[in-house]
């Protein structure tokens, strides 16, 4: 485009240059190249806007050479030109529309051109370039006078052409438009206004040369003006009022926090170099922290913070640009720093020795409040106290808490204090934070202690139920009337049980009887074991003891039931379900609600006085508690009772009778949860000949109520009266049990008013039967929607088919109510004894 590139002529040695042409589109477009082109080399650009605007498919018939969207022609391999000229075509096309069109480019040497420019040179020399990127930079916020001169721009071409000047990009037709512009004919560069760096910090705009004729002999010149920093920003901390804590009593250098600041002028320049420092304190003395003044953190120049003195300090920090000096841009702001506490503060007993008293026998009751001093922070780990028992509890008879409020310690009994034992107990207590104290390697101890006294007072004392909970043993088969010992209870200042009377409180069975005077206990009635009342084999019963003083305890017997073997084992599930289809037998598990011992392994064997149980069924034992029962010769279906007799170890027997029921079905549920589960002998499934039957009895009586309509609807009518043989009317018996041979029935004596063949009858939606090859069978007419027709003139559609053996007109509904009666009652009544029999079953 605007720059020449060297090259060499092999043979001449001679060095030249080639232009790269920019050519109107749809014209042949001649480019003027050496004798050799690099790879990937630009040669020149072709217009194809101008000449196709709608393209999207562009093509190069030549593979040596590629043309991009803009039009630019690059190599694709090294070529040299072994003539002086080479051509090839720009196909464009758009595949939408199908359109097409194209350029042939040629390409002659340059050298050619050379010669007819510069005919008086005998030698080509390579002038010295001028046309690259000069340095160029402009101040921010610039007072001018503007326009305001930046520099030239030049090229070495301008020695044989006359160029002009322009430029582009932004600052020129991009935002800010119109800052930069250049002289046409000069190239002197100018700048119209000032501009701010913190907006725009660099421009980087084009120039262009050409001549008057639209030659281009330069490249498009990247040129970019920086604009040089001011010191018009001042620095800015990022919070107004920074807030940091630190812990009293910390070490010296320990870091507090850090601020910092930003500035928006150049960075790594002196406008940006920024230094802290603290300008203030309050309270003013003494001076407790210092900053750093590069990196603003704050750090403590002494180990004397106490929170309990000053618990808040405030810094007036600030910073400044031109790394402190005293001419440069400076901002302020502020920094509360406080002082957290740490426990180093010891809580103490107000008084070192307390004295107290309790009575005997006296449990869950405060007995002394103890109070200390802390000057820590209130309502922190720091100040609130854990109290603890050192010396004196070894019996655990006291605890102390803190009260969560007042910070106090509460003293309490927890556990009877005896005075037949003890009169006196001397506590040792102490009392610490529930935070470490911060000062351990001190000298000073780290606890604070206190003395308590506390006196027992005597109490006149009832009978003791110790321990509560006493045991026995006895056979679960004892005789009415055993006796054993039973529960005792002392009189604490003697230890006896003399004068001590016992009461049964709770028995839940009522099995025993306890003896008021020595509290042994009697059979009142048989024990079980393994009764519902009993747990783990222990029967419980509760014992009131009493002393002359009417004073009172209360303690458990518990009487532990050894067992015996008086349980047989037995089969729980009475009922067993066995699908014939798919399975052949049924397991069956046994319990023995006995000891183990005395349970299993269990013998299963059949127990029956007939040879059918025997014959239909066997039973082999799975393992020690369970048998599989199994049928043989192929029982039909039904329900049977199985005796089945199961032995425990030791020979206890009893015998269950399972129901044992042969189904047809694939699962048990289908066998237990159907309405009608299908099994001989216990109930019958309804057949598909009962279904028709209870069918069959409902389509009757709708035909009688339909001939009471049809008597009613003929009384307004001419009767008109119809031969007897004028169609045989058959009703068609079907044999639930078996097919029979056909019966037919004359309707011939049935007589009854008929309907004119212009009347509508009503007997058209139930059906009819029909005889049909000899084999009984009814027909229902499907659809209950179905109108209601007549039977009326040929041409007409008849629901009912008994119409079909008379004239067409007539209609077919005549038989009487006694008469329908006398033929279907008796066939109703067979079905309906099938009907109970399955229901029953």
């Amino acid at each position: 485009w605007y720059t020449y590139q060297p090259f060499q002529i092999p043979s001449s040695g001679l060095s030249f240059t080639y232009a790269i042409l920019f050519f109107d589109a749809c014209k042949n477009v001649t480019l003027y190249v050496p004798s050799k082109l690099d790879a990937e080399k630009l040669i020149g650009r072709v217009n194809l806007k101008e000449c196709f605007t709608a393209a999207n498919l562009i093509h190069s018939s030549d593979p040596d050479f590629q043309i991009l969207e803009d039009g630019s022609v690059y190599t694709t391999n090294t070529i040299r030109l072994s003539s002086e000229k080479r051509s090839f075509t720009i196909l464009l096309s758009n595949t939408e529309n199908q359109e097409k069109k194209k350029i042939f480019v040629f390409l002659e040497h340059q050298t050619k051109v050379l010669k007819k420019r510069q005919t008086k040179e005998t030698v080509l020399r390579r002038a010295k370039r001028r046309w690259a990127p000069i340095p160029c930079s402009m101040l921010e916020n610039s007072l001018g006078p503007f326009p305001l001169f930046l520099q030239q721009v030049q090229s070495d071409t301008a020695q044989n052409y006359t160029i002009y000047y322009s430029i582009r990009g932004p600052g020129v037709d991009q935002e800010p438009r119109n800052l930069f512009y250049v002289e046409r004919d000069t190239g002197n560069l100018y700048c119209t206004r000032s501009v701010d760096r913190e907006q725009y910090e660099s421009f980087e705009i084009i120039a262009f040369a050409t001549t008057p004729d639209g030659y281009t002999p330069e490249l498009p010149l990247p040129l970019i003006i920086k604009i040089e920093d001011e010191n018009d920003n001042y620095p800015i901390f990022t919070e107004e009022t920074y807030t940091f804590t630190i812990f009293e009593n910390c070490r010296v250098g320990t870091t507090v926090g850090q601020v910092c600041a930003t500035d928006k002028d150049e960075p790594d320049t002196m406008h940006t170099r920024l230094k802290y420092s603290i300008i203030g304190q309050v309270p003013p003395s003494p001076t407790l922290f210092s900053m750093h003044p590069t990196t603003g953190v704050i750090t403590t120049t002494s180990s004397q913070l106490d929170r309990e003195l000053i618990d808040k300090y405030q810094l007036k920090i600030k910073v400044q640009d031109m790394d402190g000096q005293y001419f440069g841009l400076q901002t302020t702001s502020t920094c509360i720093i406080n002082i957290d506490d740490v426990n180093d503060n010891l809580p103490t007993f107000t008084r070192t020795s307390y004295v107290t008293s309790v009575e005997e026998n006296t449990v869950d009751m405060e007995i002394l409040r103890v109070t200390v001093e802390d000057k820590d922070l209130v309502n922190t780990a720091n100040w609130r106290a854990n109290y603890t028992i050192l010396k004196g509890n070894e019996n655990g008879n006291f605890k102390i808490v803190t009260d969560a409020k007042t910070n106090e310690g509460i003293l309490c009994v927890v556990k009877p204090l005896n005075y037949e034992e003890k009169q006196q107990v001397i506590l040792q207590i102490g009392v610490v934070n529930e935070a470490p104290f911060s000062r351990e390697a001190s000298s000073r101890s780290a606890m604070s202690t206190a003395t308590v006294t506390v006196n027992v007072q005597d109490q006149d004392e009832g009978p003791e139920c110790n321990p509560p909970i006493q045991t026995i043993r006895m056979n679960e088969n004892a005789a009415v009337g055993t006796t054993s010992n039973g529960y005792k209870a002392y009189d604490p200042d003697t230890r006896s049980s003399s004068g001590i009377r016992y009461k049964k409180l709770t028995d839940p069975t009522g099995w025993v009887t306890v003896d008021e005077n020595t509290g042994s206990i009697k059979v009142f009635r048989s024990l079980d074991r393994e009764a519902e009342t009993i747990r783990n084999g222990i029967y419980n019963i509760t014992v009131l003891a009493s002393d002359q003083a009417g004073r009172t305890c209360t303690g458990t017997l518990g009487i532990i039931l050894q067992d015996v073997n008086d349980n047989g084992p037995f089969i729980p599930k009475k009922t067993v379900i066995i699908c014939k289809p798919t399975m052949s037998s049924a397991e069956i598990v046994a319990v023995d609600p006995d000891e183990p011992i005395n349970g299993p392994p269990f013998d299963f064997s059949l127990e029956s006085s007939t040879s059918d149980v025997q014959r239909m069924w066997r039973l082999n034992e799975i393992n020690d508690t369970a048998a599989r029962l199994s049928y043989q010769n192929d029982p039909a279906f039904g329900s049977y009772v199985v005796p089945i007799t199961v032995r425990d170890r030791l020979g206890m027997s009893s015998v269950t009778s399972l129901d044992v029921i042969l189904c047809d079905c694939i699962t048990e549920n289908d066998c237990t949860h159907r309405a009608d589960p299908r099994v001989g002998g216990g109930g019958v499934q309804l057949g598909k000949w009962a279904i028709l039957a209870i069918l069959l009895g409902i389509a009757l009586l709708f035909c009688i109520l339909f001939t009471l309509v049809c008597g009613a609807s003929g009384i307004s009518k001419q009767p008109k009266v119809i031969p007897d043989d004028l169609a045989q009317q058959n009703l068609i018996v079907s044999n639930t049990e078996a097919p029979g041979d056909d019966k037919v029935y004359s309707a011939n004596g049935f007589t009854t008013q008929t309907v004119g063949a212009s009347a509508q009858g009503v007997c058209g939606t139930i059906g009819s039967g029909v005889k049909n090859g000899g084999q009984e069978t009814i027909e229902m007419v499907k659809g209950g929607h179905q109108t209601l027709e007549s039977c009326r003139g040929a041409g007409h559609h008849h629901t009912l088919d008994s119409c079909r053996g008379g004239h067409t007109e007539m209609d077919n509904c005549r038989y009487t109510y006694s008469e329908w009666h006398s033929f279907t009652q008796p066939r109703l009544g067979e079905e309906s004894v099938r009907g109970h029999t399955l229901i029953k079953n």
